[in-house]
């Protein structure tokens, strides 16, 4: 059996237009029901973003709560994410990641809303939340078989989009660079995963409010210099960005060609797999914050996939596009290293080093998401064996790139996103009353 053909053909049929409309059209619609408080309210949320790097009572701090999401979010997608999506759909495909992200602000807003107002308590007096809560608790009985749905396919996804890719892409990256033999780097980092994971969601979150800020600064300094040396095309990038989201690109170089709906589907998936905005993955982050308002989380929520996709994905992009080396024939992230190469002494190898950071710090991430996904379904006693599970996932990874190839890796995950993001999009549409009411209460009945 092809498992790429079937890969491909899976992930067309639910990445096709229903779904690119249901990502984008429940961004719009919470956006609208909000009255665009995920826009107007960006300065409020920076605001208490900065007031809220402290814990204040149980839980992890506002700040920290962000970070652990920043570090599922920020990682891949943002360098081969967005290298692959504009290598297929064309510079266009940046401009359909914008919107999805500028939409999705309102989805992550929403999504953390609901996880602080309907979050739980677990055994360990630990706040737990997320779209399988806030389903449980906010839609009533007759929707628990979509709340252990979602935890199903978020147990799920975890390994392919939090896991095996961000494994498979530090083996690559530090083999292409170093030479480092791919098995030895996978049980390496297999063995820093389980240290870190030892800790609890403390440490994940201790880790992620340190190294998340550093390396996201280090990255957007290189990329700032990769477009300061081509400034005076930038102008003329932008405009190639805009036109080539509504008009066909020709086949040129090593580009194939693309058409427009090839670029919308590829920057709205390549950005949803960045931002994560309408998977239900961030807001079980969110759930663990130290907030006494579920709006405050929420507001701060949001800035997630400005900072994710508007700034750091915008950085890539622009640095691809200005380079010229989308049209290359390169492939995933050698595109993104060619056009840092091109203009910063080892630029390639600081481009190996970043995407080993932000990889590593996506699959702490996921993990914690993992882990509360299956102790919702099986109970605290779930956490352990999943730990191991997600540990010995690493290796695999890698072998996974051997037998079926780079392309699979990002489809399995496209397709596990796609199962995750389906009971989510229900429960938000549903509870979205909710969302609109506490909104109101907080911005607009003071």
């Amino acid at each position: 059996m092809d498992v790429l053909a079937v890969l491909k053909a899976v992930s067309g049929f639910v990445w096709g237009p229903p779904m690119l409309l249901a990502i984008m059209g429940v961004g719009v619609f919470l956006t609208v029901r909000i009255r665009a408080v995920s826009l107007r309210k960006i300065p409020h949320g920076i605001r208490l973003l900065l007031d809220g790097r402290s814990t204040k009572g149980e839980g992890v701090s506002p700040f920290s709560a962000l970070m652990l999401s920043l570090s599922a979010t920020i990682g891949t997608g943002n360098i081969a994410g967005v290298a692959t999506a504009i290598a297929i759909g064309g510079p266009g495909a940046l401009f359909w990641m914008w919107c999805s992200a500028l939409v999705g602000m309102a989805t992550k807003y929403g999504e953390a809303v609901c996880a602080v107002h309907f979050r739980e308590r677990n055994d360990k007096g630990e706040y737990v939340g997320g779209p399988m809560y806030y389903i449980k608790n906010g839609l009533g009985s007759r929707w628990v078989w979509l709340a252990t749905a979602f935890a199903i396919f978020g147990g799920l996804a975890g390994f392919g989009i939090g896991n095996m890719v961000q494994a498979n892409s530090i083996a690559h990256a530090l083999h292409t660079s170093f030479g480092w033999d791919r098995y030895l780097t996978s049980v390496c980092l297999a063995v820093l995963v389980a240290s870190v994971l030892l800790g609890g969601v403390k440490r994940i979150a201790d880790v992620a409010r340190y190294l998340v800020p550093f390396m996201a600064i280090a990255y957007l300094v290189m990329g700032l210099v990769v477009i300061a040396f081509h400034i005076q095309a930038l102008p003329e990038a932008f405009v190639l960005i805009v036109k080539s989201a509504f008009t066909p690109v020709a086949a040129q170089g090593g580009f194939a060609g693309a058409a427009v709906l090839m670029a919308i589907r590829m920057g709205v998936a390549r950005g949803v797999f960045s931002n994560e905005a309408g998977l239900g993955s961030a807001p079980i982050a969110h759930a663990a914050a130290s907030t006494d308002n579920p709006v405050k989380q929420g507001s701060i929520a949001m800035l997630g996939s400005f900072i994710d996709t508007i700034v750091v994905c915008s950085i890539t992009g622009f640095a691809i596009v200005l380079t010229g080396v989308w049209s290359g024939g390169l492939e995933g992230v050698a595109i993104s290293q060619a056009a840092f190469g091109a203009v910063l002494p080892y630029g390639d190898i600081a481009v190996s080093l970043a995407l080993v950071v932000f990889a590593f710090t996506t699959i702490l991430g996921w993990s914690y998401y993992g882990e509360r996904c299956a102790e919702y379904l099986l109970g605290g006693r779930a956490v352990a064996p999943y730990r191991v599970l997600w540990v010995l996932a690493i290796p695999l990874g890698v072998m996974l790139k051997e037998y079926a190839g780079h392309e699979a890796i990002w489809l399995l995950a496209d397709v596990l996103n796609a199962l995750m993001a389906l009971p989510n999009l229900v429960a938000l549409v549903l509870l979205s009353g909710v969302i609109a009411r506490l909104t109101n209460e907080y911005y607009f009945k003071k």
